[in-house]
């Protein structure tokens, strides 16, 4: 391995409120009380025994997803993030996000998660339609939304995010480009603007709703899109953008082939060592396994063959150029590998290349598909 790649640290929140039709994270609906302390002590323990896999590497960035994380009370989150700077080096500058729900935002709780280290939140939004938040399943109404955007504007954060969606059930373009106008206006220094898939093993994968059809998907990206670039946002990743210098640097290492340790029911994680071997993890899903301490569900080497793929898959849902030298530090192979599927990505108008660069083009945003299986 030619250098390790930046480490960081997903701990996952398994309860929700409710399970929403669309969603196929591993979420699990509270019945009764979140166990608070209980589970915070096994996330510790799960880290516990993944710490040999990167002795003494520092954490850069730290993400809390779930399920929903801002379930997890004040005084739980300082126990969670005290215990994790006791075990491993955590850098002075670095970005710790929390999912929340809006309707789990609540001024003096959030000051409690501040102290406790988060420094930037992602508020699950969706939409500021009443009638499409309902479709969605989700417990809180666009009056919420905007009072958690504005309470987070408020708190003295790094950042925040808004998540929203398009292409909802029977949403036609002005109900669209209405939600993000709505975003803007609340100024978020970042935006996840992403479009409603269909999931198997969902209750909309059994019960598909109405969504528009591929012309006015285009028409709602291609206008949202403008609204978003005229107002200062850049995209910087398939479906996320943020204004200059607020990024989140989370999930730019995820798709830079970073590494990441994955604590909690049914985290992933993606370890590199120095002797050139990547390791991926994978955590007990359910709650109950995960609490009577069996934490691995299992974990497996990335195979020579399959680390191109793995790599590009990453690294094209950037709009950035990547630096070439990176994929010999990170995969642990020669470029010589990849020529023969990057000439015919340059040839196809899908990639450009500089002596230092790579990156994907306008065209080959369009088609990251093709562009991704030449690797396979």
């Amino acid at each position: 391995m030619g250098k390790l790649p930046p480490l960081s640290l997903y701990i996952h929140i398994p309860w929700c409120v409710q399970k929403c039709p669309y969603c196929d994270f591993n979420s699990h609906a509270l019945k009764g009380e979140v166990p608070h302390d209980d589970y915070v002590a096994h996330l510790l323990a799960d880290l516990d025994a993944d710490l040999p896999l990167v002795a003494g590497r520092e954490i850069r960035t730290i993400f809390i997803g779930g399920g929903t994380p801002s379930l997890l009370s004040a005084e739980a989150m300082q126990t969670l993030m005290d215990g994790v700077r006791a075990r491993i080096p955590v850098a002075a500058d670095a970005e710790v996000t929390m999912e929340a729900n809006p309707g789990t935002v609540e001024a003096d709780r959030f000051s409690g998660y501040r102290k406790a280290g988060i420094n930037r939140i992602s508020i699950g939004v969706q939409s500021f339609g009443d009638d499409k938040l309902i479709r969605l399943g989700r417990i809180h109404d666009a009056g919420e939304a905007k009072r958690a955007a504005r309470l987070a504007a408020t708190l003295g954060l790094r950042s925040f995010n808004l998540d929203l969606m398009h292409g909802l059930p029977e949403q036609h373009l002005g109900e669209a480009l209405s939600d993000l106008r709505q975003a803007i206006e609340l100024a978020p220094p970042h935006l996840s603007w992403y479009q409603l898939t269909i999931e198997p093993n969902t209750s909309f994968g059994s019960r598909p709703p109405v969504l528009p059809d591929d012309d006015l998907l285009w028409d709602i990206f291609s206008q949202g899109h403008q609204l978003l670039t005229q107002a200062g946002y850049v995209q910087y990743e398939t479906s996320a953008y943020a204004k200059p210098g607020f990024q989140c640097q989370h999930n730019l290492n995820y798709w830079r082939f970073g590494d990441y340790l994955g604590i909690g029911c049914g985290a992933h994680g993606k370890i590199s060592f120095a002797d050139g071997r990547i390791l991926r993890t994978v955590k007990t899903k359910h709650p109950r396994g995960y609490m009577e301490g069996r934490y691995l569900d299992q974990q497996n080497e990335v195979a020579t063959e399959d680390r191109p793929f793995e790599f590009f898959m990453n690294r094209f849902r950037l709009l950035e150029a990547m630096p070439r030298r990176d994929f010999t530090d990170y995969t642990g192979l020669p470029e010589s590998v990849v020529r023969p599927q990057i000439e015919a990505a340059l040839n196809a108008g899908e990639i450009s290349e500089t002596a230092t660069h790579w990156q994907i083009t306008e065209h080959g945003k369009l088609f990251l598909n093709t562009l991704l299986e030449r690797f396979l």
